[in-house]
């Protein structure tokens, strides 16, 4: 027990160390971020970092405008996690909760899907976004997700299937039609892997730096991640400090987050695995 306590504190601590380090950084003198060897306590705390990164700026780019990443990041954030807890939702339910001919064929189609990494649709993709005129636009990044992806529908289908088939039948022997049983029924009691799938997605988008980088050319349409980017490659070299209390920033809506939902997240993973 207390091998386990000991190794788990270790364990601990190895992942803690990244957030430390950027935290520990962001309130350093410039002077003392590079130092060998290197110093954990500053010789003055500099928390004069933090609303400096928010006004940084450089002869060759400008200002950074990081309350405007923020914003598009965030209007991003709601418009694919909204579309993909809906698209998935539904398609999960037809998937799960009618029968039609071909259902389980078709759904062997969709999960094979998974298997397609990325970057061999990557340049397609840019192909068919360029020829729709979507290139330099936040469209190419939310529109995608009202389709619904193979593995999100994998995992809805799987909690789906688990509620009892009584519950539909006897909405059906009172009139209820499909999309009233997924809307009165169904989703209410989904809500647990319905909020993980939103987490994922959440969590996916606000970290997302290559749709970014791909899709979007005008500096006002930037989001955070790809903000950092363009924050480390100023000047020829890069403010550390200022870059990690960016970072801090950043990153802190994310812990924010977990921290108050972390409960419905375990709930949800744990209800979906056990059932799935």
């Amino acid at each position: 027990m207390v091998l386990a306590t000991g190794v788990l504190l270790a364990l601990s601590a190895l992942f803690l160390f990244p957030l430390v380090w950027m935290v520990d950084t962001s309130i350093k003198p410039i002077t003392e971020t590079m130092r060998i060897p290197p110093t954990w306590i500053p010789s003055h705390w500099l928390w004069s970092d933090y609303p400096q990164a928010f006004t940084y700026g450089s002869k060759s780019l400008g200002y950074i405008p990081f309350l405007v990443y923020g914003r598009n990041t965030l209007v991003l954030c709601i418009l694919t996690v909204a579309g993909t807890v809906i698209s998935n939702a539904l398609v999960a339910y037809g998937f799960s909760r009618i029968d039609w001919r071909g259902r389980d064929k078709v759904f062997a189609v969709v999960l094979g899907t998974m298997m397609v990494p990325f970057p061999v649709l990557m340049v397609p993709m840019y192909g068919l976004f360029r020829n729709m005129g979507w290139i330099g636009t936040f469209r190419p990044l939310w529109v995608p997700a009202w389709f619904a992806g193979a593995f999100n529908i994998f995992l809805l289908r799987q909690f789906f299937r688990t509620i009892p088939f009584e519950l539909s039948e006897a909405a059906r022997i009172d009139g209820c039609s499909h999309w009233q049983i997924f809307r009165l029924i169904i989703a209410p009691l989904a809500r647990p892997a319905l909020a993980v799938v939103a987490l994922f997605q959440f969590l996916a988008t606000w970290n997302d730096f290559l749709g970014p980088l791909i899709y979007l050319l005008n500096q006002k349409t930037f989001t955070l991640s790809l903000g950092l980017q363009v924050f480390q490659s100023q000047n020829g070299g890069t403010p550390w400090n200022l870059l990690m209390a960016a970072s801090t920033i950043v990153i802190a809506p994310i812990i924010i987050l977990f921290f108050f939902t972390q409960r419905q997240f375990i709930e949800g993973i744990a209800i979906t695995g056990l059932k799935g």
